[in-house]
């Protein structure tokens, strides 16, 4: 609810060609306690007026010369990007049809000439309420929206962060670091775009890549954690963990977790059919895959593990090379040693 102060500190501006009538109506409107009172006797003035003065509401004359009423309301709607516009028609005219030309232009009400002082101050204050009523509610829906795009906001980022810690958790449980999700996730939104993937699609593989290996966590730690070479059997054992994470990560419907599980699914598959789990070929794998698979090898061959040294990176480059057509899409590897020193500007920022 609007106090009578409230109201009274509505802002109104006055357009009318003779001095006598804005005279009288700011006497009338300071009388009755409004302050802030502005008025012009030239129509041309009236949209910089509007601009700077920001009124609360417009009483304004049609007849004058240079601009008629109309023609200002014209002008407002112009610049003006709301479904209410403030303003009173003070008008000579008693015809009907000068009436509905009025309302059907935007005004909110009319009055005739000449008014009764009570009747006008009536309408006043009630038009400047539904005006400062109008804006709060306005004020109220921005600051909603506002709420909710920051919920939103901290929904999506939270909703993030445990994609990254569930990816952080199978890593570590793979004697891997916090740094090697990283690593491998930029590597793989540079790589996508790089070759032509969106910028919507870059973040998509960014926010769902560092999920690839999830499935680790189904692995019995003695074979995680074996300091040697796996033997055949421990191998296969190992090469469940892409089947594992496709089931942990399956049955959502969002589209993070759609791409994360195919990304666990496919990124041990090959171009020339010889990955793991379901031996799929060339663009049988989905593209998603197929660039993961190059950034999930790149870093691993250049991270120390238990059982290796790490390569230098001009070592993996060249291991990446000489994989094209065998392991790794050929377009992605042409397109991966186009970026080659961005994908080494990024192993050295997070080491």
């Amino acid at each position: 609810m609007l106090t009578e102060q409230e109201i009274k500190n509505g802002r109104v501006l006055i357009v009318d060609d003779k001095q006598d009538n804005t005279l009288l109506l700011e006497n009338i409107l300071l009388k009755a306690g409004y302050q802030s009172v502005l008025s012009t006797n030239d129509p041309r003035e009236v949209l910089d007026l509007f601009v700077s003065f920001q009124p609360d509401l417009i009483l304004l004359d049609i007849e004058m010369p240079h601009l008629s009423g109309f023609e200002v309301i014209e002008q407002i709607k112009s610049i003006f990007d709301s479904d209410y516009l403030p303003i009173l028609i003070l008008t000579a005219y008693h015809d009907r049809e000068t009436r509905l030309h009025a309302l059907r232009s935007g005004a909110r009400d009319f009055i005739s000439k000449p008014f009764d002082n009570e009747e006008i101050l009536c309408r006043i204050r009630n038009l400047i309420e539904v005006t400062l009523a109008h804006h709060r509610i306005q004020n109220n829906n921005t600051l909603l929206d506002l709420e909710i795009e920051t919920k939103t906001r901290e929904l999506h980022e939270t909703r993030l962060e445990i994609i990254r810690r569930l990816g952080m958790a199978a890593e570590f449980k793979d004697r891997e670091t916090a740094n090697h999700i990283i690593r491998m996730s930029k590597i793989s939104k540079l790589l996508g775009v790089a070759h032509g993937m969106s910028e919507e699609e870059g973040e998509l593989i960014l926010n769902a890549s560092p999920m690839h290996d999830v499935g680790k966590i189904g692995i019995p730690d003695q074979i995680l954690m074996k300091p040697d070479k796996l033997d055949p059997v421990e191998w296969k054992t190992m090469q469940n963990h892409s089947e594992l994470g496709f089931r942990l990560l399956d049955g959502h419907t969002s589209e993070i977790m759609n791409a994360a599980k195919e990304i666990a699914l496919t990124h041990h598959e090959k171009w020339d059919g010889s990955g793991y789990p379901r031996r799929i070929n060339g663009e049988n794998i989905p593209l998603m895959g197929r660039v993961c698979a190059i950034a999930d090898v790149f870093d691993a061959l250049t991270s120390p593990r238990p059982y290796k040294q790490p390569w230098s990176m001009q070592e993996a480059t060249d291991e990446i090379e000489r994989l094209s057509g065998q392991h790794f899409d050929p377009e992605l590897v042409e397109t991966f040693m186009g970026v080659k020193e961005d994908v080494y500007n990024i192993c050295r920022r997070h080491v």
